[in-house]
């Protein structure tokens, strides 16, 4: 009978290796994107600044040009060797490949129809009814060459320029380029709308119907920032905009949103989610689980600021050392893991104890790691010189810790529920976690390890 259940025991353990090995290729195979998932809101970027006075409401808003154009390329017919052209530009190809080039004829012919696109597909609604926006100003910038956007006054001050001023900042700009044409995909827009229709006081809702199919785009992050009576209110929200956001002058209804794209942001976070997933395997105890993950508070909470005010390198070669870090942080936690687990089998209880408080001391310094990844997406949506910043910077940090404790609200309970039933089945799922994650963030260290080679001989 002993044999029987030794035998049914050592079963159920290879089963449950090969269901991680089915896991680990699967998560090889599909982890390859997240290798610099911190940077991909670069290019996906629109702020709203919403400035309310006594005759209505202005919208200063800068996107990506695409946006407006990417959805209204015309399909190949019979006649043409290329699709028709988005208006506002022309088609091309090089080396063979099909491009987009801004056309400045006909933008300079009628900018206001280009800024029309844009008014068209913003839904602004006070009440129950739409308002229609009047657009008064329209701007292109190569990218690089944008004026500053991150208060109201830059972007007052980036529509002051006048026609002569852009021409020549154009010209200069592209005189330092090999190619004289400017790509549609490397040019961003600010419009100017005003709506009559707000009352000075009145909350309202904002939204976009444009969908230009563009990769990530459902990572674009959307900067709205309100102006009204001296004060202002700062909004974060990531995707298209196709639900309408409340905007209103509450600071909680504001942090709110900052709030939940730290959570999401450590939800969508691969490496993250791996890195608190060794700690919570390595746990003995629901204690000491949470002096890991204070430990590991403290660290970001550090860097998340440091990095977000730019005290930090700033060379091309500083994004992919730290990703290869955090890649690494993970491996090393996975080891952590393993072995603490083999202690608590051989070690005395203060022996233990010295290890925890050690591990305690890891994760906190890992935590420095993970707060420079999580400060560059915030640095690129939010400037440093942006309204409210230190309430947003603190509403985005607490939503990564509850995205943290969300992770261990679904992984706690149900690990202690495992051991309780068979304490050895938890021993051989927790080992081989530890290992897939290793093999996972070895793939990553690799890649990334080759990204800061490349920035630094580049």
């Amino acid at each position: 009978m002993p044999h029987h259940a030794n035998k049914s025991g050592s079963s159920a353990v290879a089963q449950l290796r090969q269901w991680m090995l089915m896991l680990l290729g699967f998560a090889l195979i599909t982890s390859s994107t997240p290798a610099s998932a911190h940077f991909l809101l670069n290019l996906n970027v629109r702020i709203f600044h919403v400035e309310h006075t006594a005759d209505g409401t202005t919208i200063y808003l800068r996107l990506p040009l695409p946006y407006l154009l990417a959805d209204k390329v015309g399909t190949n017919e019979a006649s043409r060797v290329l699709p028709a052209p988005a208006p506002y530009s022309r088609n091309a190809l090089e080396e063979g490949r099909l491009v987009h080039f801004v056309d400045f004829e006909q933008f300079y012919a009628d900018p206001q129809g280009l800024g029309a696109i844009a008014e068209s597909a913003l839904q602004l609604e006070s009440g129950d009814q739409r308002l229609n926006g009047l657009v008064t100003d329209v701007r292109l910038y190569a990218v690089g060459s944008e004026p500053d956007f991150a208060t109201l006054q830059e972007a007052q001050v980036a529509f002051s320029l006048d026609e002569q001023q852009l021409r020549e900042g154009y010209v200069q700009t592209i005189s330092q380029t090999s190619n004289p044409q400017q790509y549609v995909g490397d040019t961003v827009i600010d419009i100017r709308l005003h709506y009559p229709g707000i009352a000075r006081g009145e909350d309202y809702r904002l939204a976009s119907f444009l969908n230009p199919n563009l990769p990530d785009q459902e990572k674009t992050a959307n900067l709205i920032l309100d102006y009204r009576d001296g004060k202002t209110q700062v909004f974060r929200s990531s995707g298209l905009l196709n639900e309408p956001i409340q905007i209103s002058h509450s600071t909680s209804s504001a942090m709110a949103t900052f709030i939940h794209e730290g959570v999401v942001h450590i939800l969508a976070g691969l490496d993250h989610v791996l890195f608190v997933l060794c700690l919570i395997i390595g746990a003995a105890s629901l204690s000491a689980l949470m002096w890991r993950v204070t430990g590991f508070t403290v660290g970001h909470s550090v860097t998340l600021s440091a990095g977000f005010f730019g005290l930090v390198p700033s060379g091309a070669w500083f994004v992919p050392l730290v990703e290869t870090g955090i890649a690494l942080s993970i491996i090393y936690a996975a080891w952590m893991t393993i072995s603490t687990r083999r202690k608590r089998n051989s070690s005395a209880p203060g022996s233990l104890r010295r290890s925890e408080r050690w591990i305690i001391v890891g994760t906190c310094g890992l935590g420095l790691l993970h707060g420079l990844g999580f400060s560059f997406v915030l640095h690129e949506i939010l400037k440093v010189d942006a309204p409210n910043i230190w309430q947003s910077l603190l509403a985005f940090n607490i939503g990564v810790e509850l995205g943290q404790a969300l992770i261990i609200l679904a992984i706690w309970p149900l690990l202690l529920l495992i051991r309780n039933r068979r304490e050895s089945l938890e021993h051989s799922l927790c080992t081989g976690i530890a290992f897939s994650c290793s093999a996972i963030a070895l793939f990553w260290t690799l890649d990334r390890s080759y990204q800061f080679v490349t920035a630094l001989t580049t």
